[in-house]
């Protein structure tokens, strides 16, 4: 199946992820809608959240009206959606070619199809790197998407359910989760989990605050990737919460029955996250003769070109380097979110003959959520130099990030209207999803 019908010019953006959906949208307002060009979004999944926030989804406590519908947002914004995932491409032909897409019982619902582009952006973010370690794969819970991140929240409440309230309960032995990865994702959480399991307790499941969560991290700080300062502040509140650290330590294998580490200790645990590491899917590694890094990333140039003129990398998938340091751009959505803005501007400026823009990365800083414990981080500024900003303002500032990316989605009016809606919303429903 092919589709090729259309000769306006094609750009095909394949990953609906922050910098995709950003691209998709601001593409679709300032050529789809004059008809200067056609626009198509593919992704995987038929619904967006912003990844940042997984580890909310994770403990149910985020509100499902923060996902954005791409169908809708695609008819409201001048651009098409497909639904599918990319599994090869022909340079030459400028083909891309989609996998069918298969029901849960196995039907196929969509057969495999072909897409022609013009121009191409790849944008199809990062999955958890397992480092070739045994039994990762097999025995570790993921929150790459949002289907994994599901995935967890309803074996975390059914986990709770069975320790507390079901056959395991008389056993008065504690529902153990350990996370591997001490970076922003294993320590949001953690205090994430840490705040729900109190919840659960309100919600009348007994002792169900009887839960220990461990963080194993490889390297003697966590946030290895933040200032010591800003790590230390963090460790001193995680220890507040009995979240137990075990910094320093290697993960050689996962079992059934929990993680061993390369001095010889095993650590028990009922539920096992991954969250050490990313990578690019596997399959980059195999489009055409695209340059890739050692963790599949696409190399790009400083205007975000591939090798191939006609194609682009931006977000998590994309090494690019920041000149004046010691390596790439950092896999964050604040990059994401520049490279999708300065993208945005090249094509346009390439279909009227203009110049590429260069992508400069702007490093305002670093936040974790602690959930409603505390906010921690550091802000960047010309002015200021680096600025370690704790509790409120931080928590303020953490929030802005997702409301500039609301914004580039869905305009100032909109997410004025979401934020309002949302606050309504979470004072009638409950804190935490139980299904």
């Amino acid at each position: 199946m092919s589709d090729n019908n259309n000769q306006k010019h094609k750009i095909v953006i394949v990953g609906g992820g922050a910098a995709g959906l950003e691209l998709a949208t601001s593409l679709g307002r300032k050529l789809g809608k004059k008809g200067l060009a056609e626009v198509m979004l593919l992704d995987g999944t038929s619904t967006h959240i912003w990844k940042p926030l997984l580890h909310e989804v994770a403990a149910g406590t985020l509100d499902e009206s923060e996902q954005v519908e791409y169908l809708a947002q695609a008819y409201r914004n001048k651009f098409r959606f497909r639904l599918g995932k990319m599994e090869g491409l022909d340079r030459k032909k400028k083909e891309i070619y989609v996998s069918p897409t298969i029901s849960d019982s196995g039907e196929e619902l969509i057969p495999r199809r072909t897409f022609s582009y013009d121009t191409l952006v790849l944008a199809i973010g990062s999955v958890s790197n397992s480092f070739g370690i045994k039994g990762v794969e097999e025995h570790c819970l993921f929150l790459d998407t949002t289907s994994q991140a599901f995935k967890f929240q309803k074996q975390l409440v059914e986990s709770y359910i069975k320790n507390h309230a079901g056959a395991d309960a008389a056993k008065k032995k504690p529902l153990s989760i350990a996370i591997v990865g001490g970076g922003a994702t294993g320590v949001e959480l953690s205090a994430e989990l840490h705040e729900v399991t109190d919840l659960l307790a309100v919600y009348g499941l007994n002792e169900s605050s009887n839960v220990k969560l461990t963080i194993i991290e490889a390297s003697p700080q966590l946030l290895p990737a933040l200032p010591s300062k800003l790590a230390l502040a963090t460790q001193d509140q995680l220890a507040k919460l009995e979240i137990d650290l075990k910094l320093g330590c290697r993960v050689i294998e996962v079992t059934k029955k929990g993680i061993k580490t390369l001095d010889g200790e095993m650590i028990a645990a009922d539920l096992k996250v991954w969250a050490a590491g990313i990578k690019a899917p596997d399959w980059v590694k195999r489009l055409d003769g695209l340059e890739t890094n050692q963790i599949n990333q696409l190399v790009v140039d400083e205007t975000l070109k591939t090798l191939d003129d006609n194609i682009f990398a931006i977000g998590d998938c994309a090494a690019c380097l920041w000149p004046g340091h010691n390596g790439n751009v950092p896999p964050r959505a604040q990059a994401a979110h520049q490279q999708a803005t300065t993208l945005c501007k090249s094509i346009v400026n390439r279909l009227s003959g203009g110049p590429m823009v260069k992508y400069m990365y702007y490093d305002y800083g670093s936040l974790v959520a602690l959930g409603k414990y505390s906010t921690v981080g550091n802000l960047m500024g010309n002015l200021m130099g680096s600025v370690t900003i704790g509790g409120f303002i931080a928590r303020v500032v953490y929030l802005s990030l997702y409301k500039m990316h609301q914004v580039a989605i869905h305009g100032y009016y909109r997410t004025a209207l979401l934020t309002l809606s949302n606050l309504f919303r979470r004072s009638a429903h409950a804190k935490i999803k139980m299904h």
